[in-house]
């Protein structure tokens, strides 16, 4: 019997105890929908197809906020939407869809429509990548590619070159 004063397991940085249900539970999700590793004790070709499904459904998000991205991307959304989303925790689907389509601006991959979107957007709201996106209440430009929007007492205008 281990004495009264021998430490116990240590928490992790989540407060949670090393083979505890909430720690074990924590794994789990990192692993289908964070790109954590698999955890023990469960079967790898199930967990990859869960985890297949819930980008899949999360690309269906997303393409519901960001249609113009979405069809911009055609065919090739799905797989855009995973490959990027492989290994981020989900921040939403406007939100995963405007770090996505700033991604894909910074490396010159982002489709005309996409662009347009995306100009509206930076033109209508606020959003550094951390803080959930807040309306603009002063005169904004938003750029994307060669698409420019402006926002002007509330309401956004895009103007084609």
């Amino acid at each position: 019997m281990p004495a009264a004063d021998a430490p116990g397991p240590t928490p992790d940085a989540a407060g949670q105890t090393p083979g505890s249900l909430a720690h074990r539970q924590a794994e789990l999700v990192a692993a289908l929908v964070a790109g954590g590793p698999l955890p023990p004790g469960f079967a790898p070709a199930a967990l990859a197809a869960a985890r297949a499904a819930l980008l899949r459904k999360r690309a269906g998000e997303v393409a519901r906020h960001w249609p113009l991205l979405a069809a911009g991307l055609r065919a090739d959304w799905p797989a855009a939407f995973i490959e990027w989303a492989a290994d981020r925790p989900t921040s939403g689907g406007l939100r995963d869809g405007w770090d996505l389509a700033r991604a894909l601006r910074a490396r010159d991959a982002l489709p005309a429509l996409g662009a347009e979107e995306l100009a509206v957007r930076e033109a209508a709201f606020r959003y550094d990548g951390q803080r959930p996106p807040r309306r603009r209440r002063s005169p904004a430009v938003g750029r994307a590619g060669s698409a420019v929007a402006i926002q002007l007492a509330g309401r956004v205008r895009l103007l084609h070159p």
